[in-house]
């Protein structure tokens, strides 16, 4: 009896009968009558509501002397993040990411810029309120959210329980489908992956005498898709 060796992802079963159908980080298997193996590989995924929102949080002064700039940015860093701490937010949720004086080449004047960030972490339900508090206060390149979760461990190995379980109810319906019995695992591999989101940076504008209301934000939720690639012997 010819050796089986099938792929198998999500409910499509592709028959393979040589080594091409084999990804390159996957042992490479001999087919022949010696060697009586079936393989499977199965994706899941989890997907939860966030529990932390990550938001980032800058400002960029205009151009002028790189005193004056420095200067102009002491202020606007030493206000926002007074309006933060004032807000409620907690001094050990805000970690500065960057933070530069930067020659501004776009005229031949000899003109510097001062350039700051920071991430604050946050409750999800107070990003708007925490974005708009930031940006009243003088943030002016602000606007990008991570939205994620405090054990993201707990999470990735939800969804590679689920990918493995896949795997090996996948084994057993193809093993049963092709009236052979499921034997030991002789292989398993894994990859856990966060899926990526377009992430831009949002300028916005300064404080106006009559301030806007805060924007309407809503979280995405927080996933992780695993895949499990397993061989087993088939009797």
């Amino acid at each position: 009896m010819r050796s089986i060796a099938v792929t198998l992802t999500s409910a499509l079963l592709f028959a393979a009968v040589g080594t091409e159908a084999q990804q390159p980080t996957q042992p490479q298997l001999k087919v022949d009558s010696s060697n009586r193996t079936l393989t499977v590989t199965a994706t899941d995924s989890v997907s939860v509501e966030p529990d932390l929102a990550i938001l980032h949080i800058g400002f960029v002064t205009q151009p002028q002397d790189a005193k004056s700039a420095y200067a102009e940015g002491s202020r606007a860093s030493n206000a926002i993040i007074a309006a933060l701490k004032q807000a409620g937010v907690e001094e050990a949720s805000i970690r500065s990411e960057s933070q530069f004086l930067d020659r501004d080449w776009t005229t031949k004047l000899r003109k510097y810029t001062l350039h700051q960030e920071w991430t604050v972490k946050v409750k999800p339900e107070r990003a708007a309120e925490v974005l708009d508090i930031a940006v009243n206060a003088g943030a002016t390149t602000s606007g990008q959210i991570d939205w994620t979760v405090k054990d993201e461990k707990a999470l990735e190995t939800e969804a590679l329980d689920k990918a493995a379980a896949r795997a090996r109810a996948d084994a057993e319906a193809l093993a049963k489908g092709m009236s052979v019995r499921l034997g030991a695992l002789i292989y398993v591999s894994n990859q856990v992956n966060a899926p990526q989101y377009p992430r831009p940076m949002m300028a916005m504008a300064m404080k106006t005498a009559e301030a806007a209301p805060a924007l309407a934000i809503e979280p995405h939720q927080v996933s992780r898709d695993a895949t499990v690639y397993a061989v087993f012997a088939i009797e």
